[in-house]
């Protein structure tokens, strides 16, 4: 990584005080059911949402000064002008994830904070409002659930395994061959990405996968499984590059180990399904 040596890096307790201060600020995190509105790509969006983003990115921005900020809910241009030209690094921000579940008072949907420098996040923040559960990373000095390390040191067979799959992005007979025979013992759809990787990096599940996730879906969460010991890629074996806003599919696990026995299946019964583009 390149030496900037004027900005002022946060550190993670820094930076997870922050989130939290910020949430904290709006109550309705706590409930959900509020009013919606639909975007142009058929997903919901709230008040809270943009709340929250205008809160996030004002209160980064201002604290450390350099860096750019990507949004979900800024236009894609100006998400594209940021990749492009923040040479110091950018903070990337999804400021409510899960927002289906919010609305209905499904309880499962955090926000998602990652300051990414040449392409890789460095330092990630993943709060869970209603748990209070804040979970974070620093690249190369391990992840974090409320202070406490994580590790995923166990490494159960696949066949024992909790699988979390994304069915709904899923193309052609993969989706099917999951169904009729399924590798893992059991499987999950929580339907918020950021909470998701943070979930397999605690073990509270041991396999994932996603047909297709954005930035702000993945850049704080994969490092927080990094750094826990788990490990992930695309399902065409790509690296989960954080220097570009190109959606990525992901298949991840609790261990290294267990990726590999998690792709190796895929790949015998799905490879010439046309699951592999990206």
């Amino acid at each position: 990584m390149k030496n900037y040596p004027t900005l002022n890096y946060p550190t993670l307790d820094e930076l997870a005080a922050t989130v939290k201060q910020v949430a904290g600020r709006v109550p309705a995190l706590q409930t959900g059911r509020v009013d919606h509105t639909t975007k142009l790509d058929g997903s919901f969006v709230t008040a809270i949402d943009q709340q929250m983003q205008e809160e996030l990115l004002d209160s980064l921005t201002s604290r450390w000064a350099g860096f750019g900020a990507i949004g979900e809910e800024m236009k894609h241009a100006d998400q594209m002008e940021v990749t492009r030209h923040s040479e110091q690094g950018y903070w990337v921000i999804d400021p409510l994830d899960g927002t289906t579940n919010f609305i209905s008072g499904f309880l499962f949907y955090g926000i998602s904070v990652a300051l990414v420098v040449e392409g890789n996040p460095i330092l990630a923040v993943v709060y869970d409002p209603v748990r209070d559960e804040i979970f974070s990373a620093e690249a190369g000095n391990g992840a974090y659930l409320n202070g406490e390390r994580l590790s995923t040191k166990i490494n159960p067979s696949i066949e024992n395994c909790i699988a979390n799959v994304d069915y709904k992005r899923l193309v052609g007979d993969l989706s099917a061959q999951l169904v009729r025979c399924p590798p893992y013992r059991s499987q999950r759809n929580l339907g918020a990405s950021v909470l998701e990787w943070c979930w397999l990096a605690a073990g509270r599940f041991q396999l994932y996968l996603h047909g297709g996730q954005k930035l702000w879906d993945f850049a704080a969460g994969y490092l927080i499984l990094k750094e826990a010991g788990g490990a992930a890629t695309s399902l065409s074996g790509k690296p989960l590059n954080c220097g570009s806003l190109r959606k990525r599919s992901v298949v991840a696990a609790i261990t290294p180990a267990l990726l590999t026995q998690w792709k190796s299946w895929i790949e015998t019964n799905c490879n010439a399904s046309g699951n592999m583009k990206f």
